[in-house]
């Protein structure tokens, strides 16, 4: 059964906010950034997602599975092939 609080909106310069219960968000795991969505008549918070979160383990899957190439096979153009020099630089 989910636990309810009742709490005041307050003035935070230009904005209003709520201030929530560190238990509360113990609870579910927040500890940083928050989504915050509406849903119907409703105001969600949740955990943020991280950047990339899952990215190493759908890399790892794509290795195993040998789905990890270039879809395409590189041609160097002409400009590249003739034109391109590297150049070298002395550091000290």
């Amino acid at each position: 059964m989910s636990k309810s609080i009742q709490t005041q909106i307050i003035k935070v310069d230009r904005s209003r906010g709520i201030r929530l219960p560190k238990s509360l968000l113990e609870q579910i795991g927040i500890s940083e950034a928050v989504a915050i969505e509406i849903q119907g008549d409703r105001i969600v918070i949740r955990a943020a997602l991280k950047p990339r979160a899952g990215w190493e383990e759908a890399f790892a899957k794509m290795a195993e599975e040998h789905n990890d190439v270039l879809l395409d096979e590189i041609s160097p153009t002409e400009w590249e092939e003739s034109e391109w020099q590297w150049k070298s630089t002395d550091v000290c």
